[in-house]
């Protein structure tokens, strides 16, 4: 059989399946299906107007091979995608530009010129570029108002529910009321805040609505309350830990403060345990999860109260001060308090004398973020109140000081510092010279604070001396008990999360204030749509952003949003004017691609109980605490609300490494307008500057015109050169980054080699897990490698396409047997680069064998289609095949080819081997030695001799002996 071809334009095949796929739908998923379900899921790309670069689609093309590989095994693939498109740097950029924020969302998905006349790309032109077989018919973006709808929702069922600890789950409000009613609080064991005082069921039936509602607010999983949060005065709104970087914000690199506002919060401390215990049912990188068990920080340990002693200040109530604990064996070794400065009372509690200097250093540690305190272990600062605690065993004062090293986030802001047990008490005890009992027996305390406590023996404890650490702890709980100053607990470090932003392009709230209380807004009213304002900024009195907006009050008989000149307090109210964070999109948005386009329900329970949840989700690690935690929460919660039918939101988990950037430098002398190459740099005192790497050849050669044009200030520059003339930069290895000029942007790599050579370069460059460099030296090797794939399938005259009908050899099914085997292995353990490795050396001995056999080709070409699509089409088409390759199954491996039929003996003479011999292994020890003794060679060797005896080892030798 011979068709004519054309050689391998990679460009024309490439734009030929693109479209073709995109107008068949090839990937479009059906919610129900005989087929076995599969659900793979890339992390939300948030699309910025710098487009994608090569380190992007490496997690991409990872779980594209996948679900390509999942349908050619027979699976229903769910492979969708669309974008997490609110967030800061739109409403930066919107703040600099005077444009909208979702006019420069939409021309960064979808391509075009902002009104800045920024040419952009577009995230959507250049992923269809590389072929990812995604399920574009269920896309959606953050926001829409058709899908924040949801989020709107889920935050209204979040503030309806709370979390019943006897039950250990979510349940509605609606119950909560029907048991004060009926009961009180009393026999609640709910996840609440600290400070509900008690009150029957007489009580509550005669409180006022604003007073039950305040009650309700103290129980509901989301939640009004002032919390200390991160304040970025620049960007005028709170920021995330993770939004903050060495004390400054990440985006713009300005101060952050800690400051108390009043702020919508989550209470994801309630599914502590529950989000510890269920990462065993997950599989997980074990670092991620050890991130995860990390930062909720489980410790057993007692609550101890302190009563602080009445001060000078004649009118001073008695304050008590909660610390949490996990030795409370050494609660005897007790020498001082430390409070946080942020502590509530430590306002309170200073004396008059202490006043001024705890309120600088109060003021001083504001301008610190937690991050920042937490990580230096070098700085010691403090200061005493001024006040003391009664110690609640021996009745002795016990100073209280503040120290930043305490945080009012975890735990109660409070420690009882034991200086000869903890390395921190310690340094600071030494440092203002505070007393360091000892209460180790044996143990000598003089240098360093003693913490090993499975060796402690405790002393100088009145009842706790002479035992161990565990039996000293049970007896110090039971005595804290019995004299009710403390009970033994399990503490987390995990907090409740702060879920206001004061920002505009974010999810609104669906909230409104009767008499400041927070009011939900009805589902059927939803969603609550961003409104239009001139300025992104808050506005001059301090209030966020939607503060500007003329129409943003809600009216309750015609349930919409109205001007705010008609709020009247009555039937008008104001709404809420903080916006959602930048996670409340992405925490359940894999449960709604089941459904993307249901305008009655978040995706009905048809579409859930089919998809279940994530099989696979690949992304990067930076997202262990913060994405993929809320996310687990938010599962949990909807699923004890039963709007979820399970529990963890992702089965499979992989965190793919980086592509690194090679950047390049120039070496400018110090002080002066001129540039030494590479090799001279290191004769002069020079500073490094990152230049273009577009602007350098492989031999990391600059283009000195083109860097002068580059950077008009170095137009004039003088450049020292080799002797040659050439001048060389310098390379380094770094992340991937615009600011660093090392990005290497895709779709100059599809144009010049093509989107599949890409695929299987980047799958190629190593292991998925691990950071590797992208080098472009390399890609002309796998380039290569797909034409001499192409050639394999047009051995004809002239080039042309041809294979034969005939039945393929043995070595040719050993070969592709082989490769079946290794690539189905290496692709369910996630090893891409060392299929690449595998096709490499198939097509090379198929090449030499001059192979172009149908049945070995079709299933060749199945193999690599995951990695290389579009040829693959191509190369189907010309095969014969009427339809996409993506519904051909996976190829069958046997074993009985892999199975040798003959063996190559060495034939010896006296021990040394003369030649060699195939011969079936079949054959008897007799036949052997028949057929080697008939060979002319065997003749040749013995001369007319006879042997004195033939020893045959059959599979292994044939030794001549005499």
């Amino acid at each position: 059989m011979s068709i004519l071809m054309s050689s391998y334009h990679y460009n024309d095949i490439e734009k030929k399946w693109q479209e073709y796929w995109a107008k068949n739908q090839t990937f479009k998923a059906e919610n129900q299906s005989e087929k076995p379900k599969y659900y793979v899921l890339d992390m939300f790309p948030y699309p910025s107007g710098a487009g994608l670069h090569v380190g992007h689609p490496l997690g991409y093309i990872a779980s594209d091979v996948y679900a390509r590989y999942k349908r050619h095994k027979g699976f229903n693939v769910l492979h969708p995608q669309g974008y997490d498109s609110f967030g800061l740097p739109a409403e930066q950029y919107a703040i600099q530009t005077g444009q909208h924020p979702a006019e420069t969302t939409k021309v960064n998905i979808e391509g075009g010129v902002d009104k800045a006349g920024n040419k952009i790309e577009g995230y959507r032109k250049q992923m269809d570029r590389i072929g990812f077989s995604f399920d574009w018919s269920r896309e959606f973006r953050t926001s829409d108002p058709s899908y924040y709808k949801w989020t709107q929702w889920i935050f209204t069922e979040l503030f309806n529910s709370w979390y019943d600890n006897a039950s250990d789950k979510a349940r509605p409000v609606s119950e909560l009321v029907s048991i004060f009613s009926s009961e009180g609080n009393t026999t609640i064991d709910a996840a609440c805040d600290s400070d509900i005082e008690d009150f029957s069921a007489a009580e509550w039936n005669g409180f006022s609505e604003e007073k039950t509602q305040e009650i309700l607010l103290q129980y509901r999983l989301t939640y009004l309350a002032e919390t200390e949060v991160n304040w970025c005065p620049e960007l005028k709104t709170v920021l995330a830990n993770d939004e903050i970087v060495n004390g400054v914000s990440e985006r713009g690199g300005h101060p952050v403060v800690r400051k108390k506002m009043m702020q919508w919060s989550m209470r994801i401390t309630a599914y502590a345990q529950r989000l510890l215990d269920d990462l065993d049912t997950i599989d997980w990188p074990q670092p991620l999860k050890d991130s995860q068990t990390n930062w909720i920080g489980r410790s057993k340990g007692a609550s101890v109260t302190f009563t602080v002693i009445p001060t000078e200040r004649s009118d001073e109530e008695s304050h008590k001060i909660e610390v949490f604990t996990t030795r409370p064996d050494t609660i005897f070794g007790v020498s001082f308090m430390t409070l946080a400065p942020e502590h509530e009372l430590v306002s309170k509690i200073t004396t008059d004398a202490q006043k001024d200097d705890v309120e600088a250093y109060v003021k001083a540690t504001a301008k610190r973020s937690e991050r920042e305190r937490m990580a230096d272990v070098k700085t010691i600062s403090g200061v005493f109140t001024g006040a003391f605690a009664e110690h609640p065993f021996t009745g002795v004062p016990v100073p209280i000081w503040i120290g930043d090293y305490v945080l009012a986030g975890y735990g109660t802001g409070a420690v009882m510092s034991v200086p000869c047990g903890d390395q921190r008490d310690y340094d600071f005890a030494k440092h203002f010279d505070i007393a360091i009992p000892n209460i180790f027996e044996g143990v000598d305390i003089s240098q360093e604070a003693y913490a090993d406590k499975e060796n402690t023996v405790i002393t100088n404890s009145d009842f706790l001396n002479g035992l161990d650490y565990k039996k000293a702890t049970e007896k110090a709980i039971k005595s804290l008990e019995e004299k009710g100053q403390g009970t033994g607990k399990i503490n987390y470090r995990l907090r409740d999360a702060v879920f206001s932003r004061q920002r505009y392009w974010g999810e609104p709230f669906p909230v409104y204030y009767k008499n400041g209380m927070p009011q939900m807004i009805d589902k059927k009213h939803l969603p609550i749509e961003l409104p239009e304002i001139e300025k992104y900024l808050p506005t001059e009195t301090g209030e966020p952003p939607l503060g500007r907006a003329d129409v943003w009050a809600w009216d309750t008989n015609k349930f919409a949003v109205v001007s705010n000149h008609l709020i009247d307090n009555e039937t008008v109210f104001p709404l809420e004017l903080n916006t959602m964070p930048g996670w409340a999109g992405s925490s359940c948005y894999m449960f709604r691609y089941m459904d993307p386009h249901n305008t009655e329900e978040f995706a009905s329970k048809e579409a859930l109980d089919y998809w279940q949840n994530v099989d696979l989700y690949l992304g990067g690690s930076e997202h262990a605490t913060g994405h993929l935690l809320y996310s687990r929460f938010w599962t949990k919660a909807m699923y004890d609300l039963g709007h979820l039918p399970v529990n963890e939101p992702v089965k499979k988990l992989i965190n793919q490494g980086m592509i690194l950037g090679e950047s390049a430098f120039v070496h400018r002398i110090e002080g002066e307008n001129k540039f030494a190459s590479a090799t001279k740099a290191s004769e002069y005192e020079t500073q490094a500057i990152h230049a273009d790497v577009s602007l350098i050849n492989a031999s990391n050669e600059l283009d000195i015109d083109a860097f002068k044009n580059w950077r008009p200030e170095f137009k004039d520059a003088e450049f020292l050169t080799e002797e040659d003339g050439t001048f060389k930069v310098s390379r380094e290895i770094e992340k991937m980054s615009k600011s660093k000029y090392n990005v290497v942007n895709p779709d100059d790599i599809c144009d010049r080699y093509g989107a599949d050579t890409l695929r299987m370069y980047e799958m190629f460059l190593g292991p998925l897990e691990q950071a590797k460099p992208w080098s472009t030296a390399g890609i002309s090797g796998v380039n290569s490698f797909l034409r001499k794939l192409w050639k394999l399938y047009h051995s004809g005259a002239d080039e042309n396409f041809e294979v034969s009908e005939a039945s393929p050899s043995k070595d040719a099914l050993k070969i592709l047997h082989k490769t079946i085997k290794k690539v189905e292995e290496d692709i369910e353990n996630f090893s891409f680069n060392t299929s690449v490795s595998t096709f490499m050396i198939a097509v090379n001995e198929l090449t030499a064998l001059k192979c172009n056999n149908r049945k070995i080709l079709e299933g060749l070409i199945v193999l690599i289609s995951p990695y290389a699509p579009h040829v693959a089409e191509e190369l189907w088409e010309k095969l014969g095949h009427m339809q996409s390759i993506s519904t051909a199954p996976f190829p069958k491996f046997e074993e009985k080819h892999l199975v040798e039929s003959s063996k190559e003996y060495p034939i010896s003479f006296n021990g040394k081997m003369r030649f060699t011999l195939e011969l079936s292994l079949d054959l008897s020890k007799d036949d052997i030695e028949a057929a080697v003794m008939a060979h002319e060679k065997t003749a040749h060797y013995l001369e007319g001799r006879t042997p004195k005896k033939v020893i045959v080892v059959p599979g292994k030798i044939v030794n001549i002996v005499g």
